[in-house]
């Protein structure tokens, strides 16, 4: 019997919400529904509320460490839902996922350097490497009019052509959902051991791989990628707790994390504050009904929303995720240029989707949709859609 309500709106407006906060900024207005940012619309799981409850019962908020249970649960996790061994030395907090791949981008790489990304992917990306002066190198992902794929010869080519210092890695792939396969991993591993090029990989969606499929995660696929990888993850999208800012990397070789950590540990980069540790131990160890519920909600709200595009929005297509709960809508049949579709959506169907261009030109005719959201609200923005599109046909 199901525990957990999904169907349940919840008003996050003047929560400090970014999703609803940054809308006119972002669009130009606030009478749209936020289906942008990356986060879910689901009430989070009670245990985690009553964990962080039950330690504010407690009058003194002083300086805290993180328990060994907090530590435990991560290793735990990961071993219970990936099968993925993880020692605790092999571990360190850092205090969310961009700003860990920021760290690695000042720690490993100087400025100048070039730095590999795979467009259409998540915009920080771009902005971490440029904004600290490195050069971003692309090797953008492949696609067929159906699925995507990585360009595994075009990579080879940029590795021995630029020799460069690190790739970002993202697996699961934002926006498109792709679960990277373990031969495509161990053929990442294997060019960048042989470049010398350390791979960062953002695994914050690892969690969310639908129906039943599992995560790989980078560091398991081989002893290349142990050599050259440093794998990013997160409680903060699967348990819905972004806020708590509670993220954790693992670097398997001795060689690249001794003097990496110990450079976080000086700094205090890696000390997990209170509240971080709190709730992404509960998550770990109490959450895991709630995530296999949520997890069936969501796939069924892809499934409906799949649906509804091919039978009621003709020229508009999904490629359908395999993980996560971001959907990569394909406007291209409309014939529309860019910014005609992004105020098609924002104009005349109110909707506030991620412009497909922010994730490298390769997203040109596409928007990234989020349907971490209850039915109802999806079903309303659907048909929002569905309308806009008829009178640009008409």
């Amino acid at each position: 019997m199901k525990k957990y309500d999904f169907d349940c709106v919840i008003d996050r407006r003047d929560t400090g919400a970014v999703k609803y906060e940054g809308l006119d900024a972002m669009f130009g207005r606030h009478d749209v529904t936020p289906l942008w940012i990356a986060d879910l619309d689901f009430a989070v799981c009670p245990d985690i509320i009553s964990a962080l409850s039950h330690r504010l019962e407690h009058p003194v908020l002083g300086y805290s460490a993180a328990p060994d249970a907090y530590w435990q649960s991560i290793i735990d996790w990961q071993l219970r839902r990936h099968s993925f061994a993880v020692e605790r030395n092999e571990l360190a907090f850092i205090p969310g996922v961009v700003k860990g791949i920021a760290l690695c981008v000042n720690y490993f790489t100087n400025r100048g350097d070039s730095v590999v990304i795979q467009p259409p992917v998540y915009h920080p990306f771009r902005m971490v490497v440029e904004g600290n002066g490195r050069r971003v190198v692309e090797n953008p992902l492949l696609f067929d009019g159906e699925r995507y794929t990585m360009d595994l010869d075009g990579l080879a080519d940029v590795l021995r052509r630029e020799r460069p210092r690190m790739m970002i890695l993202c697996n699961p792939h934002n926006p498109i959902g792709i679960q990277w396969d373990e031969a495509t991993l161990r053929r990442v591993a294997a060019l960048c051991r042989e470049t010398g090029t350390v791979v960062v990989s953002d695994e914050i969606h690892g969690d969310l791989v639908l129906h039943g499929r599992p995560h790989i995660p980078f560091l398991a696929v081989s002893d290349d990628a142990r050599a050259v990888g440093v794998m990013l993850g997160a409680p903060s999208k699967t348990f819905n707790i972004p806020g708590l800012v509670s993220s954790w990397m693992v670097v398997k070789s001795e060689g690249l994390r001794r003097d990496f950590y110990h450079w976080m540990e000086v700094n205090e980069f890696s000390a997990p504050v209170m509240f971080s540790a709190i709730g992404a131990e509960a998550a770990y160890t109490t959450g895991e009904q709630w995530l296999d519920e949520m997890m069936e909600y969501v796939e069924a709200n892809i499934a409906f929303a799949a649906d509804y595009v091919e039978r009621h929005i003709p020229g508009v297509r999904v490629v359908k995720p395999e993980a996560s709960f971001l959907l990569w809508l394909d406007f291209n049949g409309l014939g529309l240029e860019q910014k005609e579709l992004m105020r098609m959506l924002v104009e005349d169907a109110h909707i506030a989707a991620n412009d497909g261009t922010m994730f490298g030109k390769q997203g040109k005719g596409f928007c990234r949709l989020n349907v971490g959201t209850p039915r109802c609200v999806l079903t309303t923005a659907l048909d929002h859609i569905r309308d806009a599109v008829e009178k640009i046909r008409r």
